[in-house]
């Protein structure tokens, strides 16, 4: 389940993710992701004593939600200017390292909770991400993919996100590379309807 188009490749040399307009850019995200970053946080349960991944973390605000909660955390973004807003505005308790789902800069086993929010539709490598996020995953680790639902056929911005088809295919993936409980969810998202793909990571 390799993306084949270029714009679902990696972003962090693209416009509007670099320079001064990727800092813009990551300034909305500071205040339109809030709603997002609490229904991952109540979705994969988190609480102190987790340790979160966030890939494609942007700023950070779900993060910081996770902090609130009681959780450490960490996030993954290629693009250093969303590293540098989220180490701005965060408490020196959450990391950011550059990085993509593919080649995740973090210990085996060092997670018990990754998440990627509005960003899987990028991924270079579906197999390779889930594989790193795999790894990096303790036994029974949560992992949820959230992506905004989209009509098949859909152009220019529209595509970013999954149909249902898209949704279920990305859920029978994580089935494949060694995740329990794949399934998917309807949920409302700050754009409309938003599907997750939950999943557990197996011993």
């Amino acid at each position: 389940m390799e993306h084949t188009e270029d714009h679902h490749g990696h972003y962090a040399g693209h416009q509007p993710f670099s320079g001064f307009s990727g800092f813009v850019l990551g300034l909305t995200f500071l205040f339109g992701r809030k709603k997002e970053a609490r229904l991952a946080c109540d979705l994969t349960g988190v609480g102190a004593g987790d340790d979160v991944v966030d890939i494609g973390c942007g700023p950070g605000v779900a993060l910081r939600e996770a902090r609130r909660r009681g959780a450490t955390g960490t996030g993954v973004d290629p693009a250093q200017p969303m590293l540098r807003l989220g180490r701005l505005v965060s408490s020196k308790d959450i990391a950011y390292v550059e990085g993509a789902a593919e080649a995740l800069p973090l210990r085996d086993g060092s997670a018990s909770v990754a998440w990627s929010l509005a960003t899987a539709h990028h991924w270079g490598d579906i197999e390779q991400g889930l594989a790193e996020i795999r790894r990096v995953l303790r036994p029974e680790g949560r992992l949820l993919v959230l992506e905004h639902r989209v009509t098949p056929g859909a152009k220019g911005r529209g595509w970013h996100g999954w149909n249902d088809e898209g949704a279920a295919t990305f859920a029978a993936v994580c089935s494949a590379a060694g995740f329990t409980n794949a399934h998917v969810e309807r949920h409302e998202g700050r754009h409309g309807p938003a599907l997750a793909v939950l999943a557990v990571r197996s011993r």
